[in-house]
C-alpha cells in the first residue's frame, strides 16, 4: 500500500507524533522510553525556547490507515548566523526524530522533509539534530547494545543504511567514552591532579545550589567562551539555559558539578549528572500515577550505576596551555571519589566529544576511557 505523508496538525496529531515512538521502540530491549511530558514539551512551541529562535514543521506517515513514521523538518535561525568553518551558514536546515517502519516510509518521509526545507529557501539538509544540537544530535552508528545516558539518543541500526541510500554522506561523528571510575586514575594523572593542589592559586569548587540561577549564569558565559570557535556551536539563550536549568535542577548535586577557579577567576566547570535513564527505565515514559513518588524516593539518595559528563568548558585564553589539562583532571578526579563514595557509581560516561576535539579526546583518552558510541551527524545538497 502507498505510503501517504502529512504534516501534524494540532494538539491531537502532536501526542501521535511523540506517542509513535514509543510503539515502533518497544521492541528494543535497549531503547529507554523518555518521560511523556518531556517528549511532549520538546515538540510544543511556547513551551520549549528553542522555537524562540526556530521554525518546524512535523509529519506523519501512513501506510493503509495506519501511523507507520514520524520525522520534523526545521531551522535554526542562529545556526544560519553561524560561519561556514562552524558548520553553519545560510541555506542549511535540518529535520530530525526520525522514526519508520521501513526504508519506504524512511525515504518518504525525508523527501516530505527535504521538500519543506528547499519550500523555505534551504540549499542543504544536515541531520538528525532533534532539535536542537544542544539537544539529540546526530544518528547512533556504534553502541546499539546498550541504552543511552541521560539526554543522549538511540536509534533503529537499520537507519543509517537508509539515510545514506538517499545520498546523505557523514560531516562530523561525535563520541561518547566510557570508563570505570572505581579505580585509580593513571599515575600520570595523579601526579598532575597532586602538583594542582599545591598550587595555591587554584581552587576546585563545588557549585552552590543555594544561587542556582547565578551559578547558572555562571557556567553558561564559561561555556559560550570555551565553546564559541568548536564546530556546531550554536549560542545558548538566556530563556533556554532557564528552561533547561528548571529541567535539570532535580538531578543537580552540588559534589557532582565543579568550578575551577584561578587567581579567584572562574575559568572552567565540569558538569556531571546522574543517569536519570537508569531510574526511569522501567516508568514506560510516564510518571503517572505512582511512578513521580518514586522518581522522588530515588533522586532523595541516588544511588546509580552510571554518572554522565554531558559539559566541560575551559576559557579559551587557557586552552591549549598545561594548566586548561590540569584543571581538568583536578575536576575528574573529585568528581569521580564523589560519585563513587557517595552514589555508588561504577561507570562513567563523557561526551559528545567532536571528532576533531583532539585536546578532550587526549583528556578522555589519558584517564584510561575508550569510545562506546559514535553518533554521526550527515549533510545533502537539496
Amino acid at each position: 500500500m502507498t505510503v501517504t505523508v502529512r504534516p501534524v496538525s494540532g494538539k491531537g496529531d502532536r501526542k501521535r507524533f511523540v506517542d509513535l515512538a514509543y510503539k515502533l521502540n518497544s521492541g528494543d530491549p535497549n531503547w529507554i522510553p523518555p518521560l511523556r511530558m518531556e517528549a511532549m514539551e520538546l515538540v510544543t512551541p511556547g513551551k520549549n525556547p528553542f522555537y524562540e529562535h526556530a521554525e518546524q514543521q512535523l509529519f506523519l506517515a501512513e501506510r493503509g490507515g495506519t501511523l507507520v513514521g514520524r520525522i520534523s523538518a526545521h531551522i535554526d535561525h542562529l545556526w544560519l548566523a553561524m560561519p561556514a568553518e562552524q558548520g553553519g551558514g545560510p541555506g542549511i536546515g535540518n529535520w530530525g526524530m526520525l522514526e519508520a517502519t521501513d526504508a519506504e516510509v524512511a525515504k518518504a518521509l525525508i523527501e516530505r522533509a527535504e521538500g519543506w526545507l528547499r519550500g523555505k529557501g534551504m540549499t542543504s539538509a544536515m541531520a538528525p539534530l532533534s532539535c536542537s544540537i544542544w539537544e539529540e544530535p546526530g544518528l547512533l552508528v556504534q553502541g546499539h547494545d546498550h541504552p543511552p545516558t541521560v539526554m543522549m539518543g538511540h536509534a533503529n541500526p537499520a537507519y543509517q543504511s537508509w539515510i545514506e541510500a538517499l545520498g546523505y554522506a557523514g560531516i562530523k561523528d561525535l563520541y561518547t567514552y566510557e570508563l570505570d571510575i572505581t579505580g585509580d586514575f593513571p599515575p600520570l594523572v595523579q601526579r598532575i591532579v597532586s602538583s594542582g593542589e599545591r598550587n595555591a592559586r587554584i581552587r576546585i569548587r563545588k557549585v552552590d545550589k543555594s544561587r542556582f540561577d547565578e551559578e547558572a549564569q555562571l557556567i553558561l558565559s564559561i561555556l559560550n567562551d570555551a565553546w564559541s570557535d568548536n564546530w556546531g556551536f550554536v549560542p545558548i539563550t538566556p530563556s533556554e539555559i532557564a528552561h533547561t536549568g528548571k529541567k535539570l535542577k532535580p538531578i543537580v548535586f552540588e559534589d557532582l558539578i565543579r568550578v575551577a577557579e584561578v587567581d579567584g577567576e572562574p575559568v572552567a566547570f565540569m558538569m556531571t549528572l546522574p543517569d536519570l535513564n537508569e531510574m526511569t527505565a522501567d516508568f514506560g515514559g510516564s510518571l503517572f500515577p505512582f511512578n513521580w513518588i518514586k522518581l522522588l524516593r530515588r533522586l532523595r539518595n541516588p544511588q546509580v550505576r552510571t554518572m554522565r559528563v554531558p559539559l566541560m568548558g575551559v576559557v579559551k585564553k587557557l586552552q591549549a596551555t598545561r594548566l586548561a589539562s590540569q584543571l581538568a583532571f583536578m575536576m575528574i578526579e573529585y568528581i569521580r571519589r564523589d560519585s563513587v563514595s557517595k552514589y555508588g557509581a561504577t561507570r562513567s560516561e563523557i561526551g559528545w566529544i567532536l571528532e576533531d576535539n583532539q585536546g578532550m579526546r587526549s583528556i578522555a583518552e589519558t584517564i584510561d576511557s575508550r569510545v562506546n558510541k559514535v553518533y554521526r551527524i550527515y549533510s545533502k545538497d537539496l
